[in-house]
């Protein structure tokens, strides 16, 4: 009973994921040596991912999601919402932040998100590269809501999304996909696993192209108006090794580009990266995951005059680091006990330099440049306690920040100085902690409490980037304060038969100076600490298997509202911008046959606020979504997508009456392989 609530919400994969033999057995017995098993993953997971409020996500679903992308798999997840509505390939990759539990914000990620236990945001901004993760890649997918502790638990504010590859036996020895739309965009990936001695390697790539949709509704469009076209690549590398019979060895390299042009002819945008990992995991008495990781990111934007149709700023490059690593150790103790023991650590540098253009000359009337450096030291010890069928947990960690050389310069081409600030450096040690009991109440009836504490550093966007979405000017802020979070929640887990899971989780957070765009003026904003962000709610998620057919649920209801005094009084009792008050997916689905595969999904999104003030609405959204894959020959089948059957308007961003739309009725048609 215990194994099957902790993956409540799951959709059991049909695809073999045994790990893969480094010797076949005839050559083991010669030898009479044991035989190597090497899987490609971490530690599995603390047995108190019970207590939490976790929802995992299986192969099956990753790769049949109807657009193909990542966010479209987790907008199933009850709580999960990005910082806008759009998908990955029609909004600005800065504002691609996520979170969990309605606690809004800013475009910055306030959920902590790992590949293989690797933190993929980016050290700049803190958004997540989304067109960077393809999912063909992935086993599974564990989402935890609420505050983290342990490895890199100060970036688990919201809860963890953490991304694990697939091991040998998901893939196989070669997969492939292509697929192409009405509008003739194209996406195209491929997976190659080989075996290596006792070890194994993945190469991987994708490559994402097209002319986009019109983002601007037709009443608003202009000859300057442009598709929101994109052009996105993506390719890996994964070895993974034994170093012991119970000792292995991965290291992967990841290299990602994506351009896009928003709203107007001219109005381009560039990320790419460079990251490479290696870990080292032990499985015997005295487990330990030991990890280190680099990270070179850069970005540019050109924002093109709303009224002159002509760039006003060239954001040319904003290049940034990111290292970081942990080690985390898991002593064989008492009997029932499971520890865990450890630190981790993470710094991030970065510098925007950018030119403003006069929208009558053309010519550069300032050059601009600010950027700093942040860091985390983080020590941690966890416990998880058996007791009959009572499961105990408690962590505590402790967090040292620092933000250090930060600034921000404006000048003329002549090298006049137009502005300059030059921030003091600061550092500070900060307490977090979790605590939290499951009770097996019944055979089918699991109860669970949990408190926990969280905490989140200001990213150097936040503290040193102003940017403009015209007619709003948004200033950053460079004495914000480290967001702090505080909550609990009360859950069940319940299987009335076999074939059915139901999960519902109560909770109440908080976070205290909450980092917000915060309106002072008329078109004017700047990065606030808020006193706090209260959202307290409900969450439900259903797994249900009758034979062929599947149904996966998921709905959140949130009371979210911000706590304003002082400068922000006018704020006090406001829903947190771009928070919806309830959202939820229902996803029906259907094996008729070997290689055959049916589902479709509704989902629906309820009113939110644009800005802090409640003055501008996006309107509720309803979608449809289906994904048909047929058998051909062999491996190869014949795969039908459809993204908002119903061809609903998704309102992504409404300031002032200038919107912008969320993707329309999209069909796709492909081939894939191997899957």
């Amino acid at each position: 009973m215990r194994s099957i609530l902790r993956l409540s919400v799951c959709v059991p994969a049909l695809l073999p994921c045994a790990p893969l033999a480094a010797q076949d057995d005839a050559d083991a017995a010669d030898d009479q040596r044991p035989e190597i098993i090497v899987t490609g993953r971490g530690l599995d997971p603390a047995l108190s991912t019970s207590i939490y409020a976790t929802t995992t996500i299986e192969r099956e679903t990753i790769i049949s999601s109807p657009s193909g992308r990542i966010e479209d798999v987790l907008r199933n997840v009850a709580g999960f919402q990005q910082f806008r509505r759009s998908d990955s390939r029609s909004a600005n990759p800065s504002a691609q932040g996520v979170t969990l539990r309605a606690l809004g914000g800013n475009a910055t990620s306030r959920a902590l998100v790992l590949l293989d236990g690797v933190p993929v945001a980016d050290p700049f901004f803190g958004y997540i590269p989304l067109s960077a993760i393809a999912p063909e890649t992935l086993g599974q997918i564990r989402v935890t809501r609420g505050g983290g502790s342990g490895p890199f638990g100060a970036g688990a504010l919201a809860g963890t999304i953490e991304l694990e590859s697939a091991d040998p036996g998901a893939t196989g020895p070669v997969l492939g996909s292509a697929a192409i739309n009405h509008r003739a965009e194209t996406e195209a990936s491929g997976v190659v696993t080989q075996r290596l001695g006792s070890g194994f390697a993945v190469a991987s790539g994708r490559w994402d192209r097209g002319q986009g949709f019109f983002t601007t509704p037709a009443d608003q469009r202009v000859p300057a108006t442009a598709r929101a076209g994109f052009d996105s690549w993506q390719a890996g590398l994964r070895g993974v090794a034994p170093l012991a019979s119970d000792i292995e060895l991965q290291a992967r390299v990841n290299l990602f580009r994506d351009e896009r042009t928003l709203r107007f002819h001219g109005a381009d945008s560039t990320s790419e990266g460079q990251d490479a990992s290696i870990r080292i995991v032990g499985r015997g008495k005295w487990q330990f995951d030991a990890l280190a990781y680099v990270q070179a990111r850069d970005f540019s934007n050109i924002v093109i005059s709303s009224t002159r149709f002509v760039p006003v700023l060239d954001q040319r490059s904003t290049p940034s680091t990111g290292i970081g690593g942990k080690f985390e150790l898991r002593p064989p103790v008492a009997e029932a006990h499971e520890i865990r023991i450890g630190l981790d650590y993470r710094r991030a540098d970065g510098e925007l330099q950018e030119d403003a253009i006069s929208a009558f000359t053309g010519r550069i009337t300032e050059n601009r440049r600010a950027g700093g450096t942040t860091g985390n030291l983080g020590l941690f010890i966890e416990d998880d306690w058996q007791i009959g069928p009572l499961l105990i947990n408690g962590g505590l960690r402790a967090d040292r920040t620092s933000i250090t050389n930060g600034f921000y310069r404006a000048v003329t081409p002549a090298v006049a100085l137009v502005s300059e600030i030059i921030a003091a450096d600061r550092s500070d040690w900060a307490l977090s902690w979790r605590a939290g009991a499951l009770i097996h109440a019944t055979r089918r009836l699991d109860l669970r409490a949990a408190a926990y504490t969280g905490l989140r550093l200001p990213t150097l966007n936040e503290l040193y980037r102003p940017f403009v979405v015209f007619p709003v000017v948004t200033q950053a802020n460079a004495d914000l304060r480290n967001e702090r979070l505080e909550g609990f929640e009360l859950g069940l887990d319940w299987q009335p038969v076999n074939a059915v899971v139901l999960s519902l989780t109560a909770f109440d957070n908080k976070v205290e100076d909450a980092i917000a765009n915060v309106t002072i003026s008329p078109n004017l904003r700047q990065r606030q600490n808020l006193p706090a962000i209260k959202a307290r709610g409900i969450e439900g998620t259903l797994a249900a298997r009758f034979g062929q057919v599947s149904i996966d649920g998921s709905l959140t209801f949130t009371d979210a509202a911000i706590r304003g005094d002082g400068a922000a009084i006018a704020l006090d009792g406001n829903r947190p911008p771009q928070v919806p008050e309830f959202s939820a997916s229902l996803t029906f689905g259907w094996r008729p046959a070997a290689g055959w595969q049916v589902a479709g999904t509704l989902r629906h999104v309820s009113a939110q606020f644009e800005d802090d003030r409640e003055t501008d609405r996006l309107a509720p959204a309803t979608t449809v979504d289906a994904f048909l894959a047929a058998p051909l020959m062999g491996r190869l089948s014949l795969v039908l997508r459809g993204e908002n059957l119903t061809d609903e308007t998704i309102i992504t961003r409404n300031q002032g009456g200038s919107i912008d739309l969320g993707v329309p009725r999209t069909i796709w048609l492909g081939l894939r392989y191997g899957f």
